[in-house]
């Protein structure tokens, strides 16, 4: 990823697999905001203490910084579930409820969501100019949101997974990221070979470590994207809170990060 400074102290993270596409998608940090501590500052939650009015004010600032019209901006109400909805010009401002990922072929609509250690999913179809983005934490991923996400592109828009690129954000990584033994059960349930996304560094009596970003990228190669398509970031929020909002290293007691992205009018072939 690049990390780019904005001219309103607002600093963001980028993918290098998306660069030259027709699509822009930013990760927001920490840093440009208004909000105080323990949210300081470029805090998009208010689900947490902070005042909306300075959410808002947050958002405006983001939107500044990278060009989109977050004014218009939809988003998920994140239940840690594999709901995906469909959107377009007529959800703008809209929060869809009962969902963690939207899908969208219409271009200039921002699409949002809010993130503490969860893994921020990135899907995009540069044939059918068509994008998505996912909310997965344990549960989600578990579950298989990533997949869903991915299946329910190529339902509303004919999207061949062969042909995609995909990118998984910061997130907790697989050394912070110690889980209890309901996790490891659920998984060995829900994904296919689950020990493989699992390791115990302090021994067999020791509890087990989850790789969020390995689960989710053999998710999505498993369901047909090439490896080679599928960017981790490798951030672990939980090990650079200098940037990064982290849930589980600083104990609930901070904010929210988002992932937007937004299609641009596709590039005219050359003449």
């Amino acid at each position: 990823m690049q990390r780019n400074e904005h001219a309103n102290g607002v600093v963001t993270y980028t993918f290098d697999s998306m660069a030259g596409l027709s699509l822009a998608a930013y990760v927001s940090t920490r840093h440009g905001g208004a909000s105080p501590a323990p949210w300081a500052s470029l805090n998009f939650s208010v689900t947490r203490g902070d005042e909306a009015a300075r959410v808002a004010e947050n958002r405006r600032r983001l939107g500044a910084a990278i060009g989109f019209p977050l004014e218009r901006q939809v988003c998920c109400s994140q239940v840690h579930g594999t709901g995906v909805a469909r959107v377009d010009d007529s959800n703008a401002a809209q929060r869809m409820e009962g969902c963690d990922a939207l899908i969208t072929d219409t271009v200039g609509l921002p699409l949002l969501l809010v993130f503490g250690d969860c893994t921020p999913v990135l899907l995009y179809d540069p044939l059918q100019h068509a994008l998505g983005i996912c909310h997965a934490g344990w549960r989600g991923t578990v579950n298989g949101a990533a997949a869903a996400t991915l299946w329910a592109m190529q339902a509303a828009f004919n999207s061949e997974p062969a042909m995609m690129q995909a990118a998984i954000g910061p997130s907790i990584g697989p050394d912070s990221y110690e889980v209890g033994q309901e996790v490891l059960q659920m998984a060995l349930v829900k994904l296919p070979d689950a020990e493989r996304f699992f390791r115990w560094p302090s021994g067999d009596k020791g509890k087990p470590h989850f790789n969020l970003w390995q689960a989710n990228a053999v998710q999505l190669h498993e369901a047909g994207i090439p490896l080679e398509q599928i960017e981790i970031a490798a951030i672990d929020t939980a090990r650079t809170t200098a940037d990064f909002y982290s849930h589980r290293a600083e104990k609930g007691r901070c904010g929210l990060f988002a992932m937007t992205a937004m299609l641009l009018p596709p590039a005219r072939p050359a003449m």
